[in-house]
């Protein structure tokens, strides 16, 4: 690995890889003393141009498991407010001896640009990206079904549900991602994941909340959240939340959108009565944070089978899991993920 920007780049057999060396930094984690010695020595950036907290915090917290030195870059409040460019941000960390650079920023392709404008040698993180990608976040999510859903992947064979066996994918997982999927950079990051790892994925949502050309995209979609319940039986629904702030309108919830927030909560939200449709052994997932009462009940964010918060956990493996291989793992053939 030489830099993780998209999903729509890495392999089943790196996305696997990904996974399970996850699963061996989770493990560590269990125990009294979870930091590892293995980046002692390494310097981690985290350059945010967007507001983030838990995004943010679990790739520091990750770095610092692995003992990494970590450096919190926060656009308000530096020389990027005066003006400062991204090509010269970049070259003073290059100056400053980054070995990996997780960058968050609201224009879509701005890690792409620094992985490959030539301004640093670091390895280069996609914390997010506009409405582009979100890499990792599709990872944990992975994560979080591959090991949830371990008695199911296994076909029904009884196993702890984080007993799961090295090189798993999800080959055979019915996921349903609802909502806001126009302005979603975790959905695009998941269908393209969840598609190469074997799963079956349907969108739903309105009309207005799907992007020109979602057709292409390797799922179906839907516009009918009880049709999807009924007919796909999926084992994972994750909620999608609405993001006001990317939407224009002067509409009283989603602007020109969708006319109003009960409506949307009447025909897409994960309500109590489409809780108890599912399958029993399915679970309720959010990238968070969540908008409660609008695309998730309070009822369904914080019932039994809602893995949303141990999505918050997973994130710190999963984003030691991709330092590690950033920094520590083969890089011979300079893969870019």
């Amino acid at each position: 690995m030489r830099h993780l920007l998209s999903t729509q780049d890495i392999s089943r057999d790196e996305a696997v890889r990904i996974l399970d060396t996850a699963a061996q930094m989770a493990a560590t984690q269990g125990r009294e003393i979870k930091k590892l010695p293995t980046l002692r020595g390494r310097t981690v950036v985290n350059l945010f141009y967007e507001d983030s907290t838990r995004t943010r915090i679990s790739f520091e917290t990750a770095a610092k498991r692995l003992s990494a030195d970590v450096i919190n870059f926060s656009a308000k409040g530096s020389s990027v407010s005066k003006g400062e460019s991204l090509k010269d941000t970049a070259l003073t960390l290059q100056a400053m001896g980054a070995d990996a650079v997780v960058c968050r920023h609201q224009a879509s392709g701005a890690p792409h640009l620094l992985a490959n404008a030539g301004w640093l040698d670091a390895a280069v993180v996609n914390a997010g990206d506009g409405m582009h990608q979100h890499p990792t976040q599709a990872l944990l999510d992975a994560f979080t079904m591959r090991r949830h859903l371990a008695t199911h992947l296994a076909g029904g064979a009884a196993r702890p549900d984080d007993d799961v066996a090295d090189g798993t994918d999800l080959a055979g997982l019915r996921v349903a991602i609802v909502g806001d999927v126009l302005h979603s950079r975790v959905a695009r990051s998941n269908v393209h994941l969840l598609a190469t790892l074997g799963a079956h994925v349907t969108l739903v949502a309105p009309p207005t909340l799907l992007p020109v050309g979602v057709q292409t995209w390797p799922c179906d979609v839907s516009f009918d959240l009880d049709a999807t319940l009924r007919d796909v039986a999926p084992d994972a629904i994750m909620m999608l939340r609405v993001q006001r702030e990317r939407m224009s309108g002067s509409g009283s919830g989603g602007g020109a959108f969708f006319p109003n927030p009960l409506e949307y909560t009447r025909k897409y939200g994960l309500d109590p009565r489409r809780l108890a449709t599912l399958a029993p052994h399915a679970i309720v997932m959010h990238p968070g944070p969540m908008n409660r009462g609008l695309e998730i009940s309070a009822e369904a964010a914080d019932s039994p089978r809602s893995v949303i918060v141990e999505q918050v956990g997973n994130g710190v493996a999963v984003r030691m899991a991709v330092l590690y291989l950033l920094l520590s793992g083969d890089n011979s053939e300079g893969t870019t993920l």
